[in-house]
């Protein structure tokens, strides 16, 4: 997969500013003094440093804003990057300094003074998840030791513990760009479930069940995706334990379509090859569950995910057929090309049946009606609990992730009224959306407190965003890690 960029803290060593070969950076607080780092890039530059940050321009600096010394006199360096950061700034803004650093590096080593700055950790973060690139399928790479950074500070060691648990974060939102942007004759349902039972080395208990052990629990909807693939359909279960022995834990539910044609109700062939991102929701709850193991989180949670693929073929589901969930209700399925909620539906019966949640999560790219209503600028946010749907529209705001409250309803629930069955898989174009959260909403119990999270328009874009190039956003993780943590400590 790919890492992080490998960030070193180490204490302050004034004479090596000079002779770095790579970029500087320097935080300077517009109308503040310059730390002691500061002031020796300053003195090694016969001033510039100082007539830079007193500049009227320099005064009108956002924090996280760059300026650029390039060709630094008296100095090795290719060039200086200035960032405007006061010292009490926003986590957010601290973050985006150093995205400004990730992007205007390059390719180049990078030193980092950042002195006491209380905001370093944070600084670290923004740096790491910007700092991504897809390139398994590539056959030139940057050089691993210019993708080392160095930041100096006084008090490294402290620096650094606050750092661990939010590079240990970055680790599982790369995980999950990383599974987003896979291509699908590479992710196959067996390589998906691999690479997650391959994180039994971080701690995480995994099962995988296949196909047999499927339809003994009777979960046909789920069955029902893959019959026109010739990749298996799978479940895959995983479990941290962190929290208080025998507390019920939290349940995130993931949809896995690794490549979504749409079966006989086949899409058309534009964009078709986006489709790569269908398993965004599975691949969420998997870089969820990487974070919270790597940085030990003191909470309860399992992941479990249905991977599957839908495709045309002789064996496939045929519009207009009938099956049976692990529930027992009746499908009709009307639209073979409304195949994630019958995963969902499934997973989420399963998820209740064996571990009782103390509230579940479910995050699927459902919707092109999602992505209509909202952009991609938010996610769509479903639930039949207010507590549990404000802690999170909270937890999302916090960690600069988009997303927004969408209503649930009978009249949504009506339109999925089956002729034949005791429900429809769809309602048409309608509040598709909607829709498709009430279908899914037939599937939880009473008493468990439920959200649903429609993440197609938010998974991955053709544009940049704060904290990612083009492609995968990774978007959720930060969310759901912070939700953990909130529920955790509120007992």
């Amino acid at each position: 997969m790919t890492t992080p960029v490998e960030i070193d803290f180490e204490g302050i060593d004034l004479d090596q500013i000079a002779t770095f070969e790579g970029r500087i950076a320097v935080l300077a607080d517009p109308g503040g003094t310059l730390d002691r780092s500061a002031r020796r890039v300053n003195r090694t530059m016969r001033g510039a440093l100082e007539r830079l940050v007193t500049a009227a321009e320099f005064a009108k600096a956002k924090p996280g804003d760059a300026r650029v010394l390039a060709c630094p006199v008296g100095m090795t360096a290719e060039a200086v990057d200035v960032i405007a950061l006061p010292r009490k700034c926003s986590a957010e803004e601290a973050r985006r300094a150093g995205v400004a650093l990730a992007k205007a590096r390059g390719g180049a080593a990078l030193l980092v003074l950042a002195g006491n700055h209380p905001r370093a950790a944070e600084l670290a973060l923004g740096l790491a998840l910007r700092d991504y690139e897809f390139s398994d399928h590539k056959t030139d790479t940057k050089a691993e030791e210019a993708r080392r950074v160095r930041i100096m500070a006084s008090r490294p060691e402290m620096m650094a513990e606050r750092a661990a648990p939010r590079l240990a974060l970055a680790e599982g939102v790369f995980f999950t760009r990383d599974l987003i942007n896979e291509p699908a004759n590479v992710l196959t349902t067996t390589e998906f479930a691999k690479r997650l039972k391959d994180m039994t080395e971080i701690g995480l208990k995994v099962e995988v069940l296949d196909e047999p052990a499927l339809a003994k629990l009777g979960m046909g909807a789920l069955l029902s995706v893959g019959e026109g693939s010739d990749s298996l359909s799978k479940v895959v279960v995983m479990e941290w334990a962190g929290g208080d022995k025998g507390a019920a834990p939290l349940a995130l539910i993931g949809k896995g379509v690794v490549f979504d044609t749409g079966g006989i109700s086949l899409k058309p062939a534009a964009g078709m090859e986006d489709m790569t991102m269908d398993m965004g929701g599975a691949g969420v709850v998997a870089g969820a569950m990487r974070a919270l193991a790597r940085r030990g989180a003191k909470a309860n949670v399992v992941g479990i995910v249905g991977l599957v693929e839908n495709m045309p073929s002789g064996r496939a589901t045929r519009p207009g057929d009938v099956v049976r969930s692990m529930k027992g209700d009746t499908i009709e399925v009307v639209n073979t090309d409304a195949e994630g909620r019958l995963v969902l539906a499934d997973v989420m019966w399963y998820a209740q049946e064996r571990f009782k949640p103390a509230a579940m999560v479910d995050l699927a790219t459902l919707t092109g009606a999602c992505v209509v209503a909202l952009g991609h600028e938010n996610a769509a946010v479903f639930s039949n609990d207010d507590a549990l749907c404000t802690r999170f529209l909270k937890a999302a705001q916090a960690e600069g992730e988009g997303a927004w409250r969408m209503p649930l309803g009978q009249g949504y629930a009506d339109q999925l009224k089956s002729r034949i069955a005791d429900v429809k898989n769809t309602g048409g174009r309608p509040a598709g959306a909607a829709t498709a959260a009430e279908f899914l909403h037939r599937f939880v119990r009473e008493q468990t407190p439920w959200l649903h999270i429609d993440i197609a328009g938010v998974a991955s874009v053709k544009s940049e965003t704060p904290f990612a190039p083009q492609g995968a956003t990774g978007w959720g993780v930060m969310a759901l890690n912070r939700l953990v943590d909130d529920m955790s400590s509120e007992g």
